[in-house]
């Protein structure tokens, strides 16, 4: 009984992994509560640092890897070594049955396939295929969580550098006296931006991970010109304008509010979630 259990427990940790690999990548708005744990540890350890959000993935790539080798192996250890085939003049006998259990389990989730040992017993020989299996897919969703993740880091990179040039071409003072048509285009084309990195933020929370050295590239530290062009729109005589003004200033909101729900330990410290976002994220001297 006690051998079942055991296997039963390395089910459970593999089973964790598949659910935290789920809520990470394939479930929107999501994450996973171990990736969480990671990404937050590694942001306060490195002190919200430009490599806490790399380092971090890195980590919780590596976190998966190690947690599903040593699940696999609780699952093969009470079987070691009558339930396997071994090599003429194999020590395993005399060797720690649990080493066996990792070597067996560490080169089949790696797909190396030495063939020296293989599961001689009829469910082992389905499950350790199933491990192969899972290390192939693990190799893939690692690469295609990088291929998501910087895609969405560029876009917001691409917004906070919009809006640091707008702040340097002065367009807060001309706003007023500009055509209402193209104020209007502006203004909504901004809270469009906006919008798509609030959804980048809820898809890929890792993303809120990663700090930005310089400021015009750093959204925390230049989405406050968006709240300024949105506050001036809305004292505008053009109704036109007032409803991009209103509009890019519930984009904004809607923005702060995710990032209050789900990344901020103390929002109350700061007077206003914006001030509270560049805190998190170093930007509040300078």
């Amino acid at each position: 009984m006690t051998d079942w259990l055991v296997t039963a427990g390395g089910g459970v940790v593999v089973l964790a992994v598949l659910v935290d690999i789920f809520h990470t990548l394939a479930n929107p708005g999501r994450q996973g509560r171990l990736s969480r744990l990671v990404h937050t540890a590694a942001w306060r350890l490195t002190r919200r640092s430009a490599w806490s959000g790399p380092l971090a993935m890195l980590a919780v790539i590596g976190m998966w890897g190690i947690s599903a080798v040593l699940g696999w192996a609780l699952v093969y250890w009470p079987h070691m070594p009558e339930g396997f085939s071994f090599p003429a003049g194999s020590s395993a006998a005399e060797d720690p049955a649990f080493l066996d259990a990792l070597y067996v389990s560490l080169v089949t989730i790696s797909t190396l396939g030495f063939g020296d040992v293989f599961p001689a017993t009829g469910w082992l020989r389905v499950a350790n295929p199933l491990e192969a299996i899972f290390g192939f897919a693990l190799l893939t969703v690692a690469v295609s969580w990088v291929l998501q993740v910087y895609p969405a880091l560029s876009r917001r990179r691409a917004l906070a550098l919009r809006l640091s040039i707008l702040e340097r071409a002065g367009t807060r003072e001309v706003l007023p006296d500009l055509e209402p048509a193209v104020a209007s285009t502006l203004l909504h084309g901004l809270a469009a931006d906006i919008v798509g990195a609030r959804i980048d933020l809820g898809d890929y929370a890792e993303t809120y991970y990663f700090r930005e050295n310089r400021r015009e590239t750093a959204l925390p530290a230049t989405l406050g010109v968006a709240h300024e062009l949105g506050t001036v729109a809305t004292q505008s005589s053009h109704p036109d304008i007032q409803l991009a003004g209103r509009v890019l200033l519930i984009s904004v909101a809607d923005l702060l509010a995710v990032v209050e729900a789900r990344f901020l330990r103390n929002p109350q410290a700061s007077p206003n979630l914006m001030d509270a976002y560049l805190v998190d994220h170093r930007h509040h001297e300078g």
